[in-house]
């Protein structure tokens, strides 16, 4: 893939010269670029953006495997894996179970994560980063506009890395492709898309409790991260999702000039998932206990999930806009052999039909947004209802203030409910009642000020992973107690001359539940960096030292069969500081970046960096890439 990539890079840094210069071809007149706000990048909720090529610290954020900010997430030490949460959002509006694996879901694109494109002029995007021993990370984007109404892109994420350690190597592979299109009046709309996502993960079940010991005391025989004896080499987990998905609607009634006030819209939304998660492993691993087969374990789950929809809009600019919906979800989660637990005959699948309905309310009027939305589960055997209401004020230009309340009750994911595997511990079937949420946000954006945000959530019937006394492997439990989360988190950035010191700090407590809600209480990110221009402002380069810190705490251990984390008592972790050194730079709409990641580890007697237990994190690594914009 290395290659591959500089001889991309060869012939598109060539095609760009060669256009420049325009050898032995006559010399035309030159056209005016487009605005860059041409470029429109549109969310799946129809909020808009553009292409932003600038070289800010907010993007040395996003500069990552999950292209975004991952503050509140503890990486793992090979790219491509799960991540620990630091922090909890609970803010997934579904009202139906989600499939197994979540902690492998942080970087598979859902529908809502889906972005749209209306461009002016082609664009490509070419994302690279160095990974970790015989590796790269790449990311691929192209999309154009055949005509103003009609808009495709295509991508391709690929990642391959060995990793430091043994039996640790990393596999993705996802494609996506989306489209839309609008007639000349505007009256019929339609977007869509199509993913294949396959992430692969060799997995080793951590370190031994002597090889911990052998990474802490950092004893330079064991300089070599290889030398460390895992649990097991043997064994794979591989999360793959292919999904497509369209949404169309059509103006009834339109708008024909600025004094018409009504418009209504009718629309459909068609999707579908096939989604499997594979676990599989040469010989059995004695602390997971007896298993049915003495080897080549192998154990697939899947769920297929169509869903269908209807609604109508109605726009009104007194009233707002109000839409309704009606929908049809049939779903097939399971696996394909039967099994006998405790003498009984327990199902292999859970199957069958929903019928949801809902509405949605929006309403701006002189700097005030009003929002709604309620839906649940009409018919079927899962029981689901969801209740969103907020209210957001504009101050002025760069002061916002919001507020939002929501109620949820869904049934608990499919693998709290049904689980298989080749490992007898790994087999249970439950009736758990559903998890029910009460959840409070308010946030204040300013640039002068300060960004806050306070959320509290409270939850009955809370569902989670746990190893139980006297046993070796997590099983599911619910909380018959009432779990109560605070959360206040600041940013805010200071700036003088060309120095800047953007500054993050979160504050969370358990104040009820916190035997099965760990978390550290405080976490912080403070960079400080240097700005400016070189060569007469051809170039421009940002530099400086991050740091990152959250306390110490019990924090949630791994397992690999389930591909979740899990509760657990016995190991306090965190309480370390990450320092990074970076250099970044941007030449037109070129940016280069450079990282020493965890480099003050050269320095620790003792090395105290985890991701998980047994789970140690990455040591310090110097790491570098690029995101380079073509606009043609």
């Amino acid at each position: 893939m290395y290659k591959t990539f500089l001889l991309l890079l060869f012939v598109c840094s060539s095609a760009v010269v060669f256009s420049q210069n325009g050898e032995g071809k006559p010399k035309k007149e030159k056209k005016e670029k487009p605005s860059i706000t041409l470029y429109k990048i549109v969310s799946a909720r129809q909020d808009t953006t553009f292409v932003d090529t600038s070289l800010a610290i907010q993007r040395d954020y996003k500069f990552n495997y999950l292209r975004k900010d991952n503050f509140e997430l503890q990486e793992f030490a090979n790219v491509g894996q799960p991540y620990n949460t630091l922090a909890y959002e609970f803010d997934k509006t579904n009202i139906k179970p989600l499939f197994v694996a979540q902690g492998h879901h942080f970087n598979y694109l859902e529908i809502e994560d889906m972005k749209y494109f209306n461009v002016p002029t082609p664009v490509t995007e070419l994302y690279f980063k160095t990974a970790f021993k015989q590796g790269q990370q790449m990311d691929a984007f192209f999309t154009i506009n055949t005509s103003e109404q009609f808009n495709f892109s295509a991508a391709f994420k690929g990642v391959r890395s060995l990793g430091a350690y043994q039996h640790n190597l990393t596999s993705t592979q996802d494609f996506r492709f989306t489209t839309n299109y609008h007639t000349k009046n505007n009256r019929y709309h339609i977007i869509a898309h199509l993913t294949s996502q396959d992430l692969l993960n060799e997995v080793n079940g951590g370190l031994t409790d002597e090889s911990v010991q052998f990474f802490q005391s950092n004893d330079n025989d064991f300089k070599d991260r290889g030398r460390l004896e895992v649990k097991f080499q043997d064994a794979e987990n591989e999360l793959k999702g292919f999904r497509i998905y369209g949404k169309q609607e059509y103006e009834l009634i339109a708008k024909k000039d600025s004094t018409d006030q009504n418009k209504l819209v009718i629309g459909n939304v068609l999707s579908f998932e096939d989604k499997t998660f594979l676990y599989t492993q040469d010989q059995p691993f004695k602390e997971y206990g007896e298993s049915y087969v003495t080897s080549g374990l192998w154990k697939k789950a899947s769920l297929e999930d169509f869903n269908v929809q209807g609604y109508a809009r109605f726009e009104n600019d007194f009233i707002g806009s109000l839409t309704a919906f009606i929908g049809y979800t049939d779903y097939n989660y399971g696996y394909d052999t039967k099994l006998i637990l405790d003498g009984n005959e327990i199902t292999n699948r859970l199957k069958g039909n929903l019928v949801q309905a809902g509405a949605s309310y929006n309403k701006y009027y002189k700097g005030f947004e009003l929002f709604a939305e309620g839906e649940f589960n009409i018919s079927g055997d899962f029981n689901g209802n969801l209740l969103k209401v907020g209210a957001s004020y504009l101050l002025n230009d760069s002061q916002k203030i919001s507020a939002d309340i929501k109620t949820q009750s869904v049934a608990p994911n499919f693998n709290f409910l049904l689980f298989q595997s080749d490992y007898l511990n790994y087999n249970w079937q439950n009736d758990f009642n559903n998890v029910k949420t009460q959840q409070l946000n308010v946030a204040f954006t300013s640039e002068k000020i300060a960004n806050i945000s306070l959320s509290y959530t409270g939850i009955d019937d809370y569902t989670y992973f746990a190893i139980k006394a006297n046993d070796s492997t997590p099983t599911p439990h619910q909380y018959n107690e009432r779990v109560d989360y605070v959360k206040v988190k600041l940013q805010k950035e200071f700036r003088y001359k060309k120095f800047g010191l953007e500054n993050t700090i979160l504050y969370q407590n358990a104040l009820s539940g916190e035997e099965v809600l760990k978390l550290p209480q405080f976490i912080t990110r403070n960079t400080l960096y240097f700005e400016d221009n070189w060569f007469k402002k051809a170039l421009f380069v940002q530099t400086g030292v991050g740091f990152k810190y959250y306390s110490s705490y019990a924090m949630n251990g791994y397992d690999a069969v389930l591909g979740e984390f899990y509760v657990q008592e016995t190991n306090e972790l965190g309480g370390y500081p990450q320092f990074d050194i970076f250099f970044n730079a941007r030449v037109q709409q070129v940016r280069f970046y450079f990282k020493y990641e965890n480099f003050n580890a050269l320095f620790s007697g003792t090395n105290d960096y985890f991701s998980a237990p047994n789970y140690p994190y990455r040591d310090a690594v110097i790491r570098f890439g690029i995101v380079w914009n073509f606009f043609m």
